[in-house]
C-alpha cells in the first residue's frame, strides 16, 4: 500500500528572468514500511522532492498525498498541525539549538501537543534511549560529537511517533564509524519499529542500507 503518492508533479522556480524546471510530470509512490534512498547528482531535485513530501514546499502543479492527506493543497495552518503529527524531518545541518540540552531539543516538537510535562519527559527519554543517547540528556550540542548530534536530531524526529521520517544527507558530515552507527539506527527504525523512511544521499554505501534506491537525474526518475 502506498503511503506517499506523488502524482503528475511539476515544480519550477523563478530565478531573475529565468524559469528553472525541477520536475515535469513526476509520478511515483513510496510504500508503507519502506526504506528508500534517493540518489542523483546535485540539482537533480532530491531535496526538493523531500520538501514537497513534507509540505515545506508546494508543487507548481500536481498533487502530493501522504497517508490519505493531500498535502499539496493544505492551508499553512492545517499543514503545520499535520506536519507536527506525521513528519519527522532531519535536516542536513541537524538544526539543534545550541542553547538547549539534548533533552530540551528533542522535547521541542512535543511542546506543540497537549501532552503533560511528565508524558513529554517519558517520550523524550524513550526517543533518546532508542538512539543510544540516554546518558547524554543534559549535554548541549557543543558537548556532543557529530554522530551524537545527528542521533539527537533523529530522536527529535521520532519523538512524536511520526508516520514518515525524511532525512537529507544523514551521513554527509559524519566520519565512517558515526555514519555506520546512524545507518544502523535507521535500519532498526525501519525493521523493528516499522517506520517508513526516505533519505537523500550521495553516499552509495548509505544507499545500500535502504530497501530500494531511486535515481533522479534532472528531475526525471532514471530506470
Amino acid at each position: 500500500m502506498a503511503l506517499v503518492e506523488v502524482r503528475n508533479v511539476t515544480k519550477s522556480f523563478q530565478r531573475d528572468t529565468q524559469v528553472i524546471e525541477v520536475f515535469d510530470n513526476l509520478t511515483l509512490d513510496f510504500a508503507e514500511g519502506s526504506f528508500t534512498a534517493l540518489m542523483g547528482p546535485s540539482g537533480s531535485g532530491k531535496s526538493t522532492l523531500l520538501n514537497l513530501i513534507a509540505g515545506l514546499d508546494k508543487p507548481t502543479s500536481g498533487t502530493v498525498t501522504v497517508a490519505g492527506a493531500v498535502v499539496s493543497s493544505m492551508t499553512p495552518s492545517a499543514l503545520a498541525t499535520w506536519r507536527a503529527r506525521h513528519i519527522g524531518f532531519v535536516f542536513q545541518s541537524y538544526n539543534l539549538l545550541p542553547v538547549l540540552t539534548a533533552f530540551q531539543n528533542v522535547e521541542l516538537p512535543l511542546l506543540l501537543t497537549r501532552l503533560s510535562k511528565k508524558e513529554r519527559g517519558e517520550r523524550v527519554r524513550l526517543a533518546l534511549g532508542v538512539v543510544g543517547l540516554d546518558d547524554r540528556l543534559d549535554h548541549y550540542p557543543r558537548q556532543l560529537s557529530g554522530g551524537q548530534e545527528q542521533r539527537a536530531a533523529i530522536a527529535r524526529a521520532i519523538v512524536s511517533d511520526p508516520t514518515l521520517i525524511l532525512l537529507d544527507e544523514p551521513t554527509g558530515q559524519l566520519d565512517k564509524k558515526s555514519a555506520e552507527e546512524v545507518l544502523g539506527l535507521l535500519r532498526r527504525l525501519n525493521t523493528e519499529f516499522r517506520k517508513t523512511i526516505i533519505i537523500v544521499t550521495h553516499d552509495a554505501h548509505a544507499a545500500e542500507k535502504a530497501g530500494q534506491v531511486l535515481h533522479l537525474d534532472k528531475g526525471v526518475l532514471a530506470t
